[in-house]
């Protein structure tokens, strides 16, 4: 008799944290104005049914493929367009975080580098492009 109430328990608590994180997630992209700054970057505002869309799925896709441990053995060129894709969606939220903390344009006024604000943009993008390739290519091995 306690197999079911154990098994009721694990279920109540599964979903429970599955909301929590999902609220925390979405709770998140609300606060950084992803879709709706990605939508006016692009000039594409009749698409952001299409953001959501694709952000819901993405994350209902990963947690399955997680939860039941999926494998796809596609090779290299589909390993390297997943890779890209995940830098595009990991830039976009350091971008999106960066922008509603307005770090650089304050760290670019307390040290007087206003004009200089374009080199300190590419110095963290190389930076972060380098530092990924050491860990990918060199600390992984």
């Amino acid at each position: 008799m306690t197999a079911p109430i154990s098994l009721g328990l694990h279920l109540l608590l599964g979903v429970a944290g599955g909301i929590a994180v999902g609220g925390g997630v979405i709770a998140l992209f609300i606060v950084l104005d992803m879709v709706p700054r990605l939508a006016q970057l692009t000039s594409s505002y009749d698409k952001v049914h299409w953001y959501e869309g694709a952000m819901v799925g993405g994350s209902l896709l990963g947690t399955m493929s997680d939860f039941w441990n999926w494998k796809i053995y596609a090779g290299p060129i589909a390993e390297l367009g997943v890779g890209l894709l995940d830098g595009i969606f990991v830039g976009m939220l350091a971008a999106a975080l960066t922008e509603v903390l307005n770090v650089l344009p304050i760290l670019a006024k307390r040290l007087y580098m206003t004009h200089y604000l374009f080199g300190l943009l590419m110095a963290m993008v190389c930076g972060k492009v380098a530092g990924s390739m050491f860990d990918w290519f060199v600390y992984q091995r």
